[in-house]
């Protein structure tokens, strides 16, 4: 807490009193404008009695064409010190006038003419009155008046009101800090001991009963249960202490274990499980080349050839298995990546491998992305060789990547028009070792979809696919996040 920073009592002084303070200004306010309102009604009710007069009593004179009996009736204003001046119109020109002041110039008639009316200006009122006589229009009066007598008025509310409000102020200040004490006090008190057992540490101590307001008791009741909770937390919370660091180191030694298990099996399947089957394949095939013109019969060259696979089989399984292992550890460095570029690089390769094929690849264009460039192009190798593979028995094989906009994150698509799956098996197509075909028809490991689902994964993205036997496949996937 800051040193300057005022206390609760204060600030609710103060609120009290700007409260007051602003409900007694808006409704002095209010009172001011009513009361200029209703002052302005009356002086034009007033003004327009007096030229209703004034016009009924000069009608004769204009009748006869007496300006001097016309100028005698307006010097009745005399007796209104507030009319400034006063005019007889006869068709826009001036008939007769009267001046509350000889060297003041002379009166312009209003726009408006022969209606009866008025119109307020910064410092005067216009009361316009046609004069007739028997329904014939002769002239308009028109009266001019200061607003003295209201600006008059309106310092003396604005006086009382002043008076009234410095009163009212200074009784809601008294009473405030009167009443204050009684909430802010309390609150004080249970501030100063939040502080005290921050700083000691302290949890068994306990705020004092008070009372006071019901939203100031509960606050305490609060605070006392929350030092309970706090005291048996902290109790339990050493508890643990004593105990984690052996709990730490128990953790420790078990990951240290798993993880020379890990690097055990890693170097088995790197060394010790390749070195026999190398030896395997390799006197394999010397005994075929050594027995191939000696009596050797079709069954055992069968044997050896089984046995040849079989080494070549387990072996392309441990390559497959260090992979993807490869690609779980390694790090995702995420760019900028041309997707239609990578496509087409791994179309090209694919094409080089398998110059007999005739396979009608066709890539949109623009197609970009923020991934891994590396494990991007691995996913392509894989989904690219799959769609390849299955394609072989069709004499038009047909390649699709693209796009589809979901107005999230771009969905990419690769789809063929090969052998295809069942959609009851779908659940299989991403695990490791599930082929969802036999070896005679297509050969492959079934690590593939698993080391693409797996890059998908890691980049926060999904995969799916849909299938129709003999009608072809279309993976989709998203690497959860666009360019």
């Amino acid at each position: 807490m800051r040193p300057d920073s005022p206390s609760i009592g204060r600030k609710l002084t103060w609120l009290s009193t700007l409260s007051s303070a602003a409900a007694l200004l808006a409704a002095s306010l209010a009172l001011i404008f009513y009361d200029r309102l209703d002052a302005r009604r009356a002086m034009v009710q007033r003004l327009q009695t007096i030229s209703a007069m004034i016009a009924f009593n000069s009608a004769a004179a204009l009748d006869f064409n007496d300006a001097d009996a016309a100028e005698g009736v307006l010097a009745s204003l005399k007796t209104r010190p507030n009319v400034v001046s006063a005019g007889i119109f006869v068709n826009g020109k001036l008939f007769a006038r009267y001046l509350r002041d000889k060297k003041q110039p002379g009166m312009t008639p209003p726009v408006l003419e022969n209606e009866r009316g008025h119109r307020f200006t910064d410092q005067h009122l216009f009361v316009f009155q046609p004069i007739t006589s028997e329904a014939r229009t002769l002239g308009t009066l028109y009266l001019q008046s200061d607003l003295l007598e209201i600006s008059q008025r309106l310092r003396r509310y604005i006086a009382i009101i002043g008076t009234v409000a410095v009163a009212a102020v200074l009784l809601t200040v008294l009473i405030s800090w009167r009443l204050q004490a009684g909430i802010s006090r309390p609150i004080l008190d249970l501030a100063a001991l939040a502080q005290t057992v921050s700083q000691e540490k302290d949890y068994s101590v306990r705020a004092p009963g008070v009372r006071s307001v019901a939203e100031v008791e509960q606050l305490v009741s609060t605070f006392n249960q929350m030092l309970v909770q706090i005291q048996q937390q902290h109790a339990d919370l050493e508890e643990s202490r004593s105990t984690l660091e052996q709990r730490v180191a128990d953790r420790t030694r078990e990951l240290a274990a798993a993880n020379k298990e890990l690097e055990a099996f890693s170097y088995s399947v790197s060394h010790d499980l390749r070195a026999p089957l190398r030896a395997i394949d390799g006197f394999s095939k010397a005994l075929i080349a050594d027995y191939a013109d000696k009596p050797l019969d079709q069954r055992g060259r069968h044997f050896l050839e089984r046995v040849r696979a079989g080494t070549q089989k387990m072996s392309g399984l441990i390559d497959d298995m260090l992979h993807l292992a490869r690609v779980t550890r390694s790090s995702l460095e995420r760019k900028d990546v041309d997707v239609t570029a990578v496509a087409k690089e791994v179309c090209a390769e694919l094409t080089r491998h398998h110059p007999d094929r005739q396979v009608q690849c066709h890539i949109e264009e623009g197609l970009r992305t923020f991934a891994d460039s590396h494990l991007l192009t691995i996913v392509f190798e894989n989904l690219l060789g799959n769609a390849w593979k299955f394609t072989a028995q069709k004499d038009l094989a047909r390649i699709d990547i693209g796009e589809q906009n979901t107005g999230q994150d771009p969905v990419f698509y690769v789809r063929d028009n090969g052998a295809g799956f069942d959609m009851a098996y779908a659940a299989k197509l991403f695990g490791a070792f599930q082929r969802l075909h036999d070896d005679s028809e297509f050969e492959g490991t079934g690590i593939g979809l698993a080391t693409v689902q797996r890059i998908i994964n890691r980049h926060g993205g999904h995969i799916s696919a849909e299938a129709e036997e003999g009608r072809g496949a279309v993976f989709y996937f998203t690497l959860g996040g666009s360019s």
